[in-house]
């Protein structure tokens, strides 16, 4: 059951993390069954966070089965798609950013950068430390990682980071692992902007068709962006988070 369970979903893994993903094939009872297999799963005992993301459409009491194995719900996200084929996306009128990757760059100015980017964040707070993140990047990219990870300029200074990248193991599907501005550069109308810099790139230098993104119900300057943007909401989903509380033993029965 195990092996059948997980080939219907999406394991993303990076450092002292791993999520399920793309659960929305799955029946009320094989959800069930599968939060139950991956919580005893010897795999990943030494895990520091398990997530799963659990569509909306899945009933109440299968998130309360979730809940009773020890997850906690810990935000809501919207997903959305946005198709980089039609003339209109992946262009850019002239912009005053200047991107430097990894391959020009000094990490240590990116990863601070970052870190300055997520202050005031409307998402839920990450469960991971910055080097944890960095780390992460790495194993969840691989190589390719100093190619997505830029460093935003304006008039020579850091405003803000955008990481652009194919989604591994597909061929044309593009996401951005992040995206944010400094606190100073909020509120100036360069979000929408720099977005759609990230598509233009994603469509043009790295070759995809469409683009997946995610953000919190709560952050609403990012569904503005999504929006302008052109990128058609998908479906809602639950991200419940593994804590180090008992197990119910009511719950741990095969």
């Amino acid at each position: 059951m195990k092996e059948r369970l997980y080939e219907k979903v999406k394991f993303v893994e990076g450092e002292n993390f791993v999520t399920i993903e793309d659960a929305r094939h799955l029946t009320d009872e094989e959800l069930q069954s599968l939060s139950l297999i991956f919580l005893k799963d010897s795999k990943f005992v030494g895990v520091k966070n398990r997530t799963i993301l659990v569509p909306s459409t899945f009933k109440e009491e299968t998130t309360k089965y979730i809940k009773d194995l020890g997850f906690k719900h810990h935000d809501d996200v919207y997903f959305v798609r946005c198709h980089l084929l039609e003339e209109d996306k992946g262009k850019r009128e002239a912009q005053p950013f200047e991107f430097i990757s990894l391959k020009q760059g000094e990490e240590a100015v990116f990863k601070e950068t970052w870190c300055r980017s997520m202050e005031g964040s409307l998402n839920a707070p990450q469960s991971l430390n910055m080097d944890e993140q960095m780390k992460s990047v790495k194993k969840e990219l691989g190589p390719g990682y100093v190619d997505s990870c830029l460093t935003v300029y304006e008039n020579g200074n850091p405003i803000g980071v955008i990481m652009p990248h194919i989604e591994p193991g597909t061929k044309n599907e593009g996401r951005i692992f992040y995206f944010g501005l400094v606190p100073e550069e909020r509120g100036k109308n360069k979000s929408t902007a720099l977005y759609e810099e990230g598509l233009y790139l994603l469509k043009n230098y790295f070759k995809a068709t469409y683009s997946i993104g995610a953000t919190s119900i709560h952050n609403k300057p990012m569904l503005k962006v999504f929006e302008k943007c052109g990128c058609d909401m998908t479906e809602k989903v639950g991200i419940y988070k593994y804590s180090q509380e008992p197990y119910k033993s009511s719950k741990l029965i095969w």
